[in-house]
C-alpha cells in the first residue's frame, strides 16, 4: 500500500463527518462562536503526538506500534497496559458506538423509520455491520484500501458541499478570525472541556500506522500519512465549524448550535435547511459511510495491534494465525469482530444512557496512551537529543510538550468525570464516565497480574522481547 492509501486509512479511522456532526454542537454548547479556536488548539497536541508516532515509527516499524514503543522505552507491564490493553478497549467502544451509529442512519436512509426507533432492530442490524466489515477486512488491506477510497471521497464532498452552500445562504454570517481567538476563553474550565471533546474528533489516525508492515517504505510512508491526515482533519473541521456557525449561529432556540436539542448531531439538524431535503440524504449517507469506514479500519487496526502482542509472547499464538492466501491476522480479525458485536449488544441490553456514557469515557483512554506514548518517544530518543537541533525538537520537545498535554487532558477529563452529572448515569455519587474509563483502565491492572504468570518470558524479558523479533520475521 502507498501513501494515498494510508492516509485513505488514517482518514477514514476518524470518521470525520460522523464525529464533526456528533462533537460541534457539545462544543459549541460550552465556549459558544470560539468552537473553531477549540477546534484549533485541540489539533496541538494531537500534531505533537503525530511527530512522537513519526519518529518512533522510523525506528521500529512495527505493527504493533503503541505496545511495542512503550515496552521498549518503559518495560514490558507499561507496554502491556498503556500500549496495548487501553487502546484496544477503546478500539471496542468506539467499535460498538459506530456500528450502532452506522446502522440507525442506514435504516433512516431507508425509510424504515420505525425499526431506526427500535433499539433491538437497531443493534441486529449494527452486528450485521459489523459481520460485513469484518469480512472486508478479512479479504486484506488491498481491499479495505481500496474501499475506502470511495467512502472517504464521499465524505469530503459531501462536507464540502455542505460548508461552500451554508456559508453562500442569505443572513450567513461571514467568518471571523475572532472565532479562532485562544485568549477569548472565559476561564480555564471551559477552555479544558472543549478541547477534550476535541481530542475525541482527531482520534484514530494512529490505525494507518498499525498497517506499516504492509506499506511500502514502512520507516518513512506511514509517519508522513500520519502527519498529512491530521493536517487534513483540521482543515476540514475548521471549515465546516466555520460554516455551521456561520449559517445557523450560536443562539439556544430554533437551528443555533446553541440549542441543547441540535447537539447529539448537528448535520443532520441543519442538513436540510441549508441543502434541501433530496441533498440532506446526501450528507446524511456521508455519516453514514464514515461510521462504517471508521468501524472497517478500527477492525484491520486492532488485528493486527494484538498480531504484534502475539508474536512477542504477550498475547496467545492464536493471535499470530496469518491467512496463506489474504495474508491478514485470521483470528484476531473475527475476534474483534465477535468482541465488538458482544460488546454492542450487552451495552445496549444495560441501557442506552449506559452505551452513551461508555462513548464519553473514550476520552480518558485516549490521552493516557496517546500522552504515554509521547513522553516514550522522548525517553527512547533521550541519548540522541544533543546530535542535532531536529532531534532535539521532534523526538524531544514538541513530543514532550505533546505528552504532557495528554496527561494533564488526562487528569482534567477524569476530574470531570467524577461528577455524577457528567454524562447519563451515576453510581453512588461517582460519574458513570469516570467509572467506565478508571474502570477499564482497573480491569486492564487486574488482567495484568494475571497475564504475567502465563506469558512469563515477555514480562520476565521486557524489552529484549519486542528487539529480538518482529512480525515480519515471524
Amino acid at each position: 500500500m502507498g501513501l494515498l492509501g494510508a492516509v485513505a486509512l488514517g482518514l477514514s479511522s476518524v470518521a470525520p463527518a460522523y464525529s464533526i456532526a456528533v462533537t460541534l454542537g457539545f462544543v459549541t454548547l460550552v465556549v459558544g462562536h470560539l468552537a473553531p479556536a477549540a477546534l484549533l488548539l485541540g489539533f496541538v497536541p494531537i500534531l505533537l503526538t503525530a511527530f512522537a508516532f513519526r519518529e518512533l515509527n522510523r525506528e521500529m516499524p512495527d505493527c504493533g506500534t503503541t505496545f511495542v514503543w512503550t515496552t521498549r522505552a518503559f518495560g514490558s507491564h507499561a507496554g502491556w497496559l498503556a500500549g496495548g490493553w487501553v487502546p484496544q478497549i477503546a478500539t471496542l467502544i468506539a467499535m460498538a458506538a459506530l456500528s450502532q451509529v452506522g446502522a440507525g442512519y442506514l435504516l433512516d436512509l431507508l425509510g424504515l423509520h420505525g425499526l431506526a426507533a427500535d433499539g433491538t432492530a437497531v443493534a441486529a442490524t449494527a452486528v450485521l455491520l459489523l459481520a460485513v466489515v469484518t469480512a472486508i477486512a478479512y479479504r486484506g488491506v488491498q481491499m479495505a484500501a481500496s474501499v475506502q477510497y470511495v467512502l472517504m471521497g464521499l465524505q469530503l464532498v459531501a462536507l464540502l458541499g455542505f460548508g461552500v452552500v451554508a456559508l453562500a445562504r442569505d443572513g450567513a454570517a461571514a467568518p471571523s478570525l475572532a472565532w479562532l481567538d485562544p485568549t477569548a476563553f472565559d476561564g480555564f474550565g471551559a477552555f479544558a472541556e472543549a478541547v477534550l471533546l476535541c481530542l475525541f474528533i482527531y482520534w484514530g489516525w494512529d490505525a494507518l500506522i498499525t498497517v506499516n508492515e504492509e506499506t511500502r517504505d514502512s520507516d518513512r510512508i506511514p509517519g508522513r500519512a500520519a502527519l498529512i491526515s491530521t493536517f487534513v482533519l483540521l482543515g476540514t473541521y475548521l471549515f465546516t465549524g466555520f460554516a455551521a456557525i456561520g449559517f445557523a449561529g450560536t443562539g439556544a432556540t430554533g437551528l443555533g448550535l446553541g440549542n441543547p436539542d441540535n447537539a447529539a448531531d448537528v448535520l443532520s439538524t441543519l442538513a436540510t435547511p441549508v441543502l434541501g431535503t433530496a441533498l440532506a440524504k446526501v450528507v446524511q449517507l456521508a455519516v453514514c459511510v464514515s461510521a462504517v469506514s471508521a468501524l472497517l479500519t478500527c477492525v484491520l487496526g486492532s488485528s493486527r495491534s494484538t498480531l504484534s502482542m502475539g508474536v512477542h509472547g504477550a498475547l496467545p499464538r492464536a493471535f499470530t494465525r496469518i491467512h496463506p492466501r489474504h495474508r491478514t491476522p485470521v483470528f484476531g480479525t473475527l475476534f474483534y469482530g465477535v468482541a465488538a458485536s458482544a460488546l454492542l449488544v450487552l451495552l445496549t441490553a444495560a441501557s442506552a444512557d449506559f452505551l452513551g456514557d461508555a462513548i464519553l469515557s473514550i476520552g480518558l483512554l485516549i490521552a493516557c496512551y496517546y500522552g504515554v506514548t509521547a513522553l516514550a518517544c522522548v525517553w527512547h530518543f533521550r541519548r540522541q537529543l544533543r546530535t542535532s537541533v531536529r532531534d532535539l525538537f521532534l523526538k524531544g520537545v514538541l513530543p514532550l510538550l505533546g505528552g504532557v498535554m495528554m496527561l494533564a487532558a488526562f487528569a482534567r477529563s477524569a476530574h470531570d468525570m467524577y461528577d455524577p452529572a457528567y454524562g447519563s448515569t451515576s453510581f453512588h455519587g461517582v460519574g458513570g464516565v469516570f467509572l467506565l474509563g478508571v474502570g477499564s483502565l482497573a480491569v486492564g491492572a487486574l488482567a495484568l497480574l494475571t497475564v504475567r504468570t502465563r506469558y512469563r518470558r515477555f514480562f520476565a524479558e521486557g524489552r529484549t522481547a519486542v528487539v529480538e523479533r518482529t512480525v515480519t520475521e515471524d
